[in-house]
């Protein structure tokens, strides 16, 4: 039942000798009784083993040597449970991080789904190539980024769907398939956003950019003026590459539009890529001030805000591809926790949403830090898309303190978030707390139906298994 290797595959031209990261990892490892947490480290759970495999055939060997349910982990910065199931065998993906090909001439690239997109962009960065959608940081692991069909600031591209041209799948029988759009698209389009519910992605074939020179620019918006502001300065423009908006407490009222554009200007920052392993401790601290000092607001003005507005970089695209997120990681979560949550509205209720969400932050005084605008046009490739139309998405970079109960109190003012977002013809991002009823799960997603089809068809027994979708998927 294994699929032959698809043809486009084996025109790819090896770039495999020129990576340090081809060279032979070490072989398969295990561990027992171990503790799998995410980056929220609000849930922590147990599993039975932990398998770190090396490649497809450990995968499929440790699939037919246990009947324990199956559960799959990459960079692990899904904050609710995606990567987890108690007394599970745990995939840590992290070791399978090669690359497999790269085609320059065709800007094409496979790696296997471990590789973060940080390696992958030491990788390509000499040939000048660029990833073409992707996270604003560089940290996240490509597989895991196609389980949740990941998007980032990339002007009119969208969902990480649309530049993906092919996988492949270790799926519960232990048959590794290739998909693409032409190859089980039914499949391909499942797993796409999947959240590792049908199998285990293996390898990953994608499309690049070239990396260009880019300005920023910044500037404050109308909250009322902003959809029709993008639409013909930002869309409407062939120079803009990457662009967000954010909205600040305690309002929450005037974008500050932040645009990068292409440009012929000489650079400012010669580094190509951002070092890896940096002391963000001053950022940090900016970070700490903002959201527990009394003048916190005031601290992000003088600081953050006010070089946006005054200061013109030019770099290479890749250097602001290559983003940390430990540069937004606090000195401990001990006591609190950094989450996100993200909201997909369509652009005719764009107004309507953001009032919604000041009105309800102001109501239950949402210790959010900042909420980043985005647009994404429709995505046509996925089955659990979160973009069925043109959307603006809202991303809430939240704070509160690191226990059961303030977890609960979050809970209920983002069900009103939920609520509001449905009301608009919106859906809400499943990468996150899993605060959602059953009933605002089903309203946002109703392909669930059509995906726990395809489950029961390539994984009758139900082997690969996580918190969201034992809480979530239909029976």
């Amino acid at each position: 039942m294994s699929d032959a290797v698809d043809p486009c595959r084996r025109r790819l031209l090896a770039g495999l000798a020129a990576s340090p990261l081809a060279a032979g990892l070490s072989a398969c490892s295990e561990a027992t009784g171990q503790e799998v947490m995410d980056v929220s480290r609000i849930d922590r759970t147990i599993v039975d083993r932990v398998l770190r495999p090396a490649s497809e055939r450990d995968i499929a060997r440790a699939l037919a040597d246990t009947s324990l349910p199956v559960s799959i982990g990459g960079g692990r910065y899904s904050m609710g449970g995606q990567i987890a199931c108690p007394r599970s065998l745990h995939l840590d993906m992290r070791t399978m991080r090669r690359l497999v090909h790269l085609d320059v001439e065709q800007r094409r690239v496979r790696v296997q789904a471990g590789m973060r997109w940080r390696d992958l962009q030491r990788v390509i960065d000499p040939h000048d190539l660029s990833v073409a959608i992707m996270q604003s940081y560089s940290n996240f692991t490509v597989g895991g980024s196609i389980s949740v069909n990941c998007h980032g600031r990339y002007v009119g591209k969208g969902s990480l769907a649309n530049s993906l041209h092919a996988m492949r799948l270790v799926t519960a029988d232990g048959d590794a398939l290739e998909l693409s759009r032409d190859r089980h698209p039914e499949l391909f389009s499942a797993v796409i956003g999947g959240y590792g519910g049908l199998g285990v992605v293996t390898e990953v074939e994608l499309g690049l950019d070239s990396n260009d020179r880019i300005a920023r620019e910044a500037e404050f918006v109308a909250l009322d003026d902003y959809p029709a502001w993008f639409r013909e300065t930002v869309l409407g423009s062939s120079d803009a590459i990457l662009h967000n908006a954010d909205l600040s407490p305690p309002r929450f009222e005037r974008p500050l539009a932040i645009t990068w554009r292409r440009s012929d200007a000489p650079l400012t920052r010669m580094e190509r890529l951002v070092p890896e392993h940096l002391d963000y401790g001053r950022e940090q601290n900016l970070i700490w001030a903002a959201s527990e000092l009394p003048f916190g607001d005031e601290v992000r003005k003088k600081t953050l805000t006010r070089s946006q507005l005054e200061e013109r970089p030019v770099v290479r695209r890749n250097l602001e591809a290559s983003l940390d997120a430990d540069s937004l990681e606090p000195r401990t979560r001990r006591m609190s926790t950094y989450l996100l949550q993200e909201y997909f509205v369509p652009e005719r209720h764009f107004a309507i949403f953001a009032r919604q969400l000041q009105r309800i932050f102001a109501q239950h005084e949402t210790h959010a830090l900042n909420v980043s605008i985005r647009h994404s046009p429709a995505d046509r490739h996925s089955l659990m898309a979160w973009a069925r139309q043109d959307v603006f998405s809202f991303v809430v970079y939240h704070k509160q303190r690191n226990t059961h109960g303030a977890d609960r109190a979050t809970g209920v003012w983002t069900r009103k978030l939920i609520d509001a977002v449905l009301a608009c013809d919106g859906r809400y991002y499943l990468p996150y707390r899993p605060h959602a009823t059953r009933e605002q799960f089903m309203q946002a997603y109703p392909e669930a139906n059509a995906f726990a089809g395809i489950k029961a068809r390539v994984d009758p027994d139900g082997r690969f298994r996580n918190a969201l979708w034992d809480r979530y998927l239909p029976r």
